[in-house]
């Protein structure tokens, strides 16, 4: 009875993260590019879109819970020849109407042989997002 009290708590004070939200994500060259989501929350799940330079991804597999959240981009990039199939993972939660976010590399693999890539360095950026509307 407690648990089950618990999580319909836990659902009732949900933060609304519904909306399109941007910022600042650090690259490799330690410069800075501009990223937008387009989140939309049904109950505890989340999905929409990551907007870059060129091109959309879509958001699978998101959770809400309270103020923490955690989402999937499936993503393909192009090293020489090959297409690499990459999925990043999202995980963070809102503080103070800002989401605090990680992004990390969850695996790659070549389009072509389904083999693993190996990354150099570190695959965990943390940034911050401000909500746009």
């Amino acid at each position: 009875m407690r648990i089950a009290l618990f999580f319909l708590t836990a659902c009732l004070y949900a933060e609304d993260f519904s909306g399109i939200w941007t910022g600042q994500i650090p690259t490799r060259n330690n410069d800075t590019q501009e990223i937008s989501f387009q989140f939309i929350q049904e109950g505890s799940k989340i999905s929409g879109k990551l907007y870059g330079d060129y091109k959309s991804m879509p958001i699978i597999e998101g959770k809400i819970s309270g103020n923490v959240l955690a989402f999937i981009v499936p993503s393909q990039e192009q090293a020489g020849n090959q297409i690499n199939e990459t999925r990043f993972r999202f995980s963070g939660r809102m503080v103070d109407g800002k989401i605090e976010l990680t992004r990390e590399r969850e695996s790659a693999k070549n389009a072509g042989n389904s083999g693993n890539v190996q990354f150099k360095g570190s695959t965990r950026t943390s940034f911050t997002l401000k909500k746009l509307i």
